[in-house]
């Protein structure tokens, strides 16, 4: 049954666990909001959706160029949470892509979902390193299918030595220094977060240790058309230029990158002279 639910769904992979072995890539603190959302959790399941469309100029990070995967991603895994609430009713099942307590990466390594980057991100080939995941809680317990934890990427540091910022490391991710990060990063930059901004390609997000990693040389196309049709690849000044808060998310709001608003986007603009 689910197979052929997270196939309708679009999911290119999908995997379960109980909810206490992931438990064990948690801090106490979010083990307490999952158990607020769903007392008494029993399993995990998680998902992978592709979303590369293509090689397109632009200056937002591709994954921000589409609809706004958090919207997506939670409609599609509702449709599965439907068919499970029809089987368990009075059930708890609570779908989240990015948005949750759950450690979403932890739990696709857990159930074998692709290979484990270097850059901390999930590796599925054909699609590379450009799929979303999302996750269902539940208080069920579901019986799983059998799975074996992702083995390591081939581990050429490529990913390693591009990262504009150092955030990369044998060790994990430096969130602080990752371009991602700084792009959508409240207020006024420092002398050098604004010089690594300047010398940036992009205004939102960074692409960099996914453009040289050597899984992503040839990535499948996403088959998900809120990710292939309608892309928004470029914004300029002009593009905000008079919005407010809410007109700009009149206009924007079914994108990723409008939940911080305008304003980092402004600054960005400005920081490249644009």
């Amino acid at each position: 049954m689910l197979n052929k639910a997270f196939a309708a769904a679009g999911a290119a992979a999908w995997g379960g666990l109980p909810f206490s072995e992931l438990a064990a890539d948690m801090t106490p603190e979010a083990i307490a909001k999952a158990e607020q959302l769903c007392p008494n959790p029993r399993a995990v399941l998680v998902a992978a959706f592709p979303y590369y469309a293509g090689e397109r100029p632009g200056n937002l990070s591709l994954y921000a160029r589409g609809r706004d995967y958090h919207q997506v991603v939670t409609a599609r895994l509702n449709t599965i949470c439907d068919i499970l609430r029809k089987k368990y009713e009075n059930e708890i099942f609570l779908p989240a892509a990015d948005n949750s307590p759950l450690p979403e990466r932890q739990a696709a390594w857990r159930c074998g979902i692709g290979l484990r980057g270097k850059n901390g991100l999930v590796i599925l080939p054909p699609y590379g390193s450009y799929v979303f995941l999302g996750t269902i809680l539940t208080d069920v317990e579901l019986e799983l299918p059998l799975r074996t934890p992702s083995p390591g990427c081939v581990g050429c540091g490529k990913c390693l030595t591009a990262c504009p910022g150092g955030a990369l490391g044998e060790a994990g991710v430096e969130v602080s220094r990752c371009l991602s990060d700084l792009t959508q990063k409240k207020g006024e930059l420092t002398e050098g977060e604004a010089a690594l901004l300047k010398a940036h390609p992009l205004i939102w997000g960074c692409d960099t240790c996914q453009r040289v990693c050597p899984y992503n040389a040839a990535p499948a196309l996403s088959p998900l058309p809120e990710f292939r049709e309608g892309l928004v690849d470029a914004l300029e000044g002009a593009d905000l230029e008079g919005l407010t808060n809410r007109t700009f998310r009149e206009k924007y709001g079914d994108r990723a990158f409008a939940w911080r608003g305008p304003a980092p986007l402004r600054r960005n603009l400005k920081g490249r002279g644009k």
